[in-house]
């Protein structure tokens, strides 16, 4: 895929304008709560740092994905936690404000692990000759293009907290509008090949992605963390952000690559529908532990 003029200068700004919105945000106490709470945050980032990635590595290869989709396999599943595992966990009744935790500090340490997860998917999957390592340079860009907005709207928000409540809802629309664009874009232009790839990348995804809620909400249970503290690490590693993915895949400074950005395409569409269902679930499993502890009092 070439570097298309609308893609060098829109996808940079639309990935500033997401991590921008994020940085609004957020504040110092959703990263000084890690001291009040480790337990949770620190089963949360091992599931999210650790085990996913092992998981997903297995994936790749029992599924015998070629070199570029299991490259975009693996960058997805060093993302961070997306802010609709948010909305999906108030939704199923888990600890919000675990997930906003959850969300700030592995979107600071995924901008230092997505290129070393990147660099070694790249020369274990690809060969020699179609190996394009993230260079230094290019992880200095990672850094400017991901890091930089983030602390530049946790700044607004620390100044001025209001005008950040105002300015996140449009953020997020134009942020959304320059990606959505972007995606459709490249979708057209790579339209056989996406329908070619979907049904192994498919299953594939939807593999990673099951395994996924269930790594976040059965470990933290059998670490005796609390029903909602589960649910909220379920949702939080479950739903990746795919957008980033997509966003770091295509980008022509990057990877540039878009058949590295078809499984984060249709891990983004699987996930609606996955963390629904587990949300469906977990309601109703705790519902059922709420009628059974009302029956037996003590």
């Amino acid at each position: 895929m070439g570097a298309h003029p609308l893609l060098t200068t829109a996808l940079p700004a639309a990935l500033g304008i997401i991590m921008l919105g994020l940085g609004l945000s957020l504040s110092r106490s959703d990263f000084t709560r890690v001291a009040r709470f480790p337990k949770p945050i620190v089963i949360g980032l091992a599931c999210q740092m650790l085990l996913l990635p092992l998981l997903c590595f297995f994936i790749c290869k029992a599924f015998a994905l070629e070199p570029a989709l299991a490259v975009g396999m693996m960058l997805l599943s060093a993302s961070p936690g997306g802010t609709v595992a948010n909305l999906y966990s108030h939704l199923a009744h888990g600890d919000v404000a675990l997930n906003i935790t959850l969300t700030a500090v592995s979107s600071v340490i995924a901008i230092l692990a997505m290129p070393l997860i990147v660099n070694f998917s790249l020369q274990h999957f690809m060969t020699a000759d179609q190996a394009i390592p993230l260079q230094f340079a290019k992880v200095v860009q990672v850094f400017a293009i991901v890091l930089g907005p983030v602390i530049i709207g946790m700044w607004v928000r620390q100044r001025s907290p209001a005008f950040a409540e105002r300015m996140q809802k449009p953020v997020k629309i134009v942020s959304a509008l320059l990606l959505t664009l972007i995606i459709v874009l490249a979708l057209v232009k790579n339209w056989t090949m996406f329908w070619a790839y979907a049904p192994v990348v498919g299953a594939a995804a939807l593999s990673f992605n099951l395994l996924s809620l269930a790594t976040g909400y059965f470990l933290p249970r059998l670490a005796r963390l609390s029903q909602r503290q589960s649910v909220a690490i379920g949702m939080e590693i479950g739903i990746h952000n795919g957008t980033l993915a997509i966003a770091l895949a295509l980008s022509p400074s990057l990877l540039n690559n878009a058949t590295m950005a078809i499984p984060a395409a249709i891990y983004s569409i699987i996930m609606f529908f996955t963390a629904a269902g587990f949300g469906w679930w977990v309601n109703r499993a705790h519902g059922q532990e709420l009628k059974a502890a009302d029956s037996n009092p003590r």
